[in-house]
């Protein structure tokens, strides 16, 4: 199985507290890997130094091989690399089907190329295929704004795929989601996973939901990998049990 995503050795420190501490681990094409450990414990860090916004201090991140530290976020949409964020990142003001087309955009073209392009930029047929695949086509003309906040995670998880990626990184996907919707939501991700092999990493604190979801698990503690290993050897291991509940 093909390595899409290799981490090597990645560190990052600020002034002397290391918040990442020589994190290495892969992650296999159709695979869904969580990434789950204790608030602090350095996950959105690593993220971010994946994805271009934070500048590790050592270290190095290779997609299908290819080196891409320190390469800007634009230019990792360009490659095929999507992710979601903590806060949602929907236009309240524009429509579901609007908000699919501007993230399909930002994997093809420049602000000049969106500002004075087709109004859907060639990506209505993907917006709708989108829509229909994560079950919002009653929602399609209403504004994101509208929305309930499982149907506005639904659109931003569905804005991830727009461009069909290569790998999509999901930050606390179920984040104040209810019982309902995240069944939903969880069920869009395993049939995007199954149909089309999505290979997608996940930060979690929902226990449940990356259990359910996931098929190999990292827990990370002060910037280390503790753990690793399928969801049933995770829930039993000592050193995660100790790291959420014996500090």
């Amino acid at each position: 199985m093909s390595a899409v995503l290799e981490v090597r050795d990645l560190a990052k420190a600020f002034g002397g507290i290391s918040a990442v501490d020589g994190v290495s681990f892969e992650v296999h094409e159709g695979e869904i890997l969580g990434l789950i450990g204790p608030n602090g414990s350095g996950k959105s860090t690593l993220f971010n130094c994946i994805l271009g916004q934070l500048a590790p201090s050592a270290g190095e991140v290779r997609i299908d091989g290819r080196a891409i530290t320190r390469m800007r976020p634009c230019d990792l949409n360009r490659l095929g690399i999507g992710r979601t964020f903590q806060l949602l990142q929907v236009f309240p003001q524009l429509s579901v089907r609007e908000n699919l087309v501007l993230a399909g955009q930002e994997h093809q073209g420049s602000m000049w190329s969106r500002l004075v392009g087709r109004r859907d930029a060639g990506l209505g047929a993907s917006a709708n295929r989108m829509i229909e695949f994560f079950r919002l086509t009653a929602l399609t003309e209403e504004k994101a704004g509208a929305l309930s906040y499982g149907q506005q995670k639904l659109l931003d998880v569905a804005m991830a795929f727009m461009a069909g990626p290569r790998l999509v990184l999901l930050d606390e996907p179920a984040g104040g989601v209810n019982p309902t919707m995240l069944a939903e939501l969880r069920e869009r991700l395993r049939e995007i996973n199954a149909a089309e092999r999505a290979t997608f990493v996940v930060i979690e604190h929902n226990m449940e939901f990356v259990m359910s979801l996931c098929t190999r698990i990292l827990v990370l503690a002060e910037g280390r990998i503790i753990a690793e290993g399928a969801p049933a050897e995770i829930r039993s291991n000592p050193d995660v049990i100790e790291a959420y509940l014996g500090g």
